[in-house]
């Protein structure tokens, strides 16, 4: 029922999706109670509260993205009200099971002291392996501060990878990076954002 709800959705028959997902999630199916959520969040207009009360079990199951999108709608009272605090916790366990948005939000939260108490070295590690999962503002973010750090071929490489992803905000500082290195220290980090590929991890579903 997961896998035709999701032919589906690709399909644009969102309707006959949802009840696909329906079915799913009544049967207790985490997948099935995470895509039925994230459907609600996706309505017009959204229905957040019906997609919280499906992403509660789908998260208490173990499922990565039900964790993430929970702690999305904690941290901006979307269906519920706002509490930082269960927000950070969700991120966190989704991030440790695979989950690369919540890698880059975690980070965030510990940098912050958002809901958990500041920890730059814990927000470094996370931040670190968001970018190595290929999180475009989280190779962003490597590339400012490894430039910051004197490594500039290091830095062409990850604010390459940032642009190539999409990231805006990485194209300028990529270009005053790239005018000054020299053609061999340039070349040699394009050719390694050419060889660069994002770090495979198991996601919990």
């Amino acid at each position: 029922m997961v896998d035709a709800g999701l032919m589906c959705w690709e399909d644009g028959r969102r309707d006959e999706a949802v009840g696909c997902y329906q079915k799913a999630a009544e049967l207790g199916h985490p997948v099935g109670m995470c895509n039925l959520g994230v459907s609600y969040l996706e309505a017009d207009p959204p229905k957040v509260e019906e997609a919280v009360r499906w992403f509660y079990p789908a998260a208490a199951a173990g499922n990565a993205r039900a964790q993430y999108n929970l702690g999305l709608c904690l941290q901006n009272g979307k269906g519920i009200k706002r509490n930082q605090r269960e927000a950070a916790k969700w991120y966190l366990r989704a991030a440790e099971g695979g989950n690369v948005r919540a890698m880059y939000n975690i980070s965030l939260c510990y940098s912050y002291g958002e809901g958990f108490s500041q920890d730059h070295v814990r927000s470094k590690r996370w931040l670190q392996l968001a970018a190595d999962c290929g999180h475009k503002k989280a190779l962003y973010e490597c590339g400012i501060k490894l430039c910051a750090a004197g490594d500039k071929v290091r830095s062409l490489m990850y604010l390459e990878l940032a642009t190539r992803r999409g990231e805006a905000a990485a194209s300028h500082m990529r270009d005053v990076i790239l005018e000054s290195l020299s053609l061999v220290n340039a070349q040699r980090a394009l050719s390694d954002a050419d060889k660069w590929r994002p770090r495979a991890l198991y996601t919990r579903r």
